[in-house]
């Protein structure tokens, strides 16, 4: 497909490039080896994590090969996000979509060779007209963003994806690099060969993102689990509901309760009102808004200090792209999921609704989304074990590891709910089935003859305390599943417990904690000194974001600033070699940084 390549080019053209534009010395992790095949000519696939600079190796190549790089990406408002950020460090870029209102200069811009990087959705690369546009000028290199969505196996397929595969080859000389953060070794091989790129084009960075904090608990009161997680992360976040009531709900109750500035995200809002929501949001510093998943694949926000959700979601893929939101700054983020026994019992009752030819994978990702819940060891490690990986066995970073749980044998208990499940005729409710284990009074109990059986009054004592939490780890892992009807039936391996072939080992239910306040607060990330001088960069940023009309992390990110605070360059050269600080921006804003430094 590609032109033969006889050389490996020198990085050091690159990185010089890298100093020019971007302002960083060196490159991060795997982008040298993927920008060193983009420079040859050779096809990728690059499997990268959040945050670890997926933009640059198509950014960074697009800057110094002949022709423009033609950006593939799924949301407008990405596009958007990741125009400005180019823009400001002073690439030729421009988007082609169906909201630009300036689509006739962009295209006689393309055709005269003045784009560095031209961003477009699938559904108009599909399109003939756009094929025919692409001929009129040279290209250097198509960009995949969020290639997962080109496969089935991916948690987010789209199939616009599967357009792209004939537009591609009708430029076979132009390589191609498909980027994504989520995708499992069947999803990577599907991409390869949906994209057309060679096995030996596929080049893995790591799934891990160390500055991200996982803490997964059990759901009793969101709204109170909410407010003392905003009290703890003042910077800004995001917060995943199931639904859009849950969404209009939680929003206008942690507004009351914090006092901050809290927004809803859903597909139900008027068009206007999400554009609206979601630029006050990419903009601020510290709002949060709630949304359901609707919202965020389309965010290059790289200051939001947290990601909650509020239920499970649909899967570890999922989970991980989600969460990975959080500290693309590479800063200390905090990932907390809030679940229910309930979030798996709709989740199961759901895999009847999805074809046959993928309910077992769709099944396969609930249990290892239960396993991640479960779990009494490291929560990262169980995640990046699911992607291939061979971790150590603790992180030092998970809420497992900060403080180890106590885990408790409760086979016994289990096989006293399941029995009870059983013998009432697997069509009541935990409420019923907690009545005749501990022997209530009840008339229901009496008038089915359920006060006869001998699991009737089994259960006392301390064990009373523990029912429902081992009924809630007994749906998780799909041992009890609801019916349509609320009613709980066996299901997975329930009767390989009632037989004593499987053991139920659980966390211990920790004490109610009124809130976690004090620790691994977002702003000791942020300005870990208290240096007055940073605070005023900071505010000096905002000034130059409102004039700039685009969000302070265009400007600079938070690194730049401390390193600025922590230095204090006398003059343009000096801050010139500040991380970050390109040659654009120094010539845009280094004066006026500059003198907000002597000020103080």
């Amino acid at each position: 497909m590609n032109a033969p390549v006889t050389t490996i080019p020198d990085l050091a053209p690159a990185r010089e490039q890298l100093r020019a534009v971007f302002g960083f010395d060196d490159f991060r992790g795997r982008q040298p080896e993927v920008i060193e095949r983009v420079l040859a000519g050779q096809s990728t696939l690059a499997v990268m994590p959040t945050g670890a600079g997926k933009s640059l190796t198509y950014q960074l190549p697009a800057t110094m090969l002949p022709g423009t790089c033609i950006v593939i990406s799924p949301l407008i408002a990405l596009m958007h996000d990741q125009l400005r950020s180019a823009q400001a460090n002073g690439i030729r870029a421009a988007t082609l979509t169906s909201v630009d209102e300036n689509r006739r200069e962009t295209m006689d811009a393309f055709r005269n060779g003045e784009l560095d990087l031209l961003y477009v959705a699938p559904e108009r690369a599909s399109q003939q007209s756009f094929c025919d546009l692409l001929s009129a000028a040279p290209l250097s290199l198509f960009a995949i963003d969020e290639a997962h969505c080109v496969s089935e196996w991916g948690h987010d397929f789209r199939p616009d994806y599967r357009q792209l595969r004939p537009l591609m080859d009708r430029f076979a000389d132009v390589p191609r690099l498909a980027l994504t953060a989520t995708a499992d070794s069947h999803t990577r091989a599907d991409i390869l060969d949906q994209l057309g790129i060679p096995a030996q084009g596929l080049v893995v960075a790591g799934f891990d993102r160390p500055n991200i904090r996982y803490a997964i608990r059990h759901r009793d009161n969101p709204v109170r689990q909410l407010k003392a997680l905003m009290e703890d992360q003042p910077g800004p976040g995001i917060v995943y509901a199931p639904t859009r009531r849950k969404v209009e709900d939680i929003a206008d109750k942690l507004a009351a309760a914090t006092g901050r500035d809290v927004l809803p995200y859903h597909a139900g809002l008027e068009p206007q009102v999400r554009a609206e929501h979601q630029a006050r949001f990419v903009a601020s510093e510290d709002m949060v808004i709630v949304a359901t998943i609707a919202f965020g694949m389309g965010i290059d926000k790289p200051d939001v200090r947290f990601v909650a959700h509020a239920g499970i979601p649909k899967s570890i893929e999922a989970y991980y792209q989600e969460t990975g939101r959080a500290g693309r700054d590479g800063d200390p983020a905090l990932a907390l999921m809030l679940w229910g026994a309930e979030d798996f019992a709709k989740a199961r009752m759901r895999l009847s609704e999805v074809p046959e030819d993928r309910r077992d994978g769709d099944r396969q990702r609930l249990d290892s989304l239960s396993n991640l819940v479960e779990t009494a060891g490291c929560r990262r490690a169980i995640l990046l074990r699911h992607f291939g990986e061979d971790p150590p066995r603790q992180c030092g970073n998970c809420d497992n590891c900060l403080v180890a749980p106590e885990v408790i044998d409760a086979t016994e208990l289990s096989r006293k709910i399941l029995s009870a499940a059983y013998r009432t005729g697997q069509s009541f409710g935990f409420g019923h089935l907690q009545k005749v284990l501990t022997g209530a009074d009840d008339e229901r109990v009496r008038q089915r003859g359920h006060d006869r059986l001998s699991v009737f009054g089994i259960v006392e004592g301390e064990e009373t305390a523990m029912l429902r939490p081992v009924a809630r780890a007994l749906q998780a892992r799909g041992s009890l599943v609801a019916t349509e009807h609320g009613g709980l039936m066996l299901g997975g391996d329930a009767r390989a417990v009632l037989k004593g072939e499987e053991a139920v080992l659980m966390v211990k239910p920790p004490k109610t904690k009124r809130s976690s306040r004090g620790r691994g607060r977002g702003d000791g990330g942020v300005n870990p000194v208290g240096d007055p001088l940073f605070d005023a960069l900071r505010e000096l940023r905002r000034e130059l974001a409102v004039e700039q009309q685009v969000p302070p992390y265009v400007i600079f990110h938070d690194a730049t600033l401390r390193e600025m605070a922590a230095t204090r360059p006398d003059s343009l050269s000096a801050l010139g070699q500040v991380g970050g600080v390109g040659a654009k921006k120094l010539d845009a804003y280094g004066e006026r940084f500059l003198d907000c430094i002597r000020r103080h």
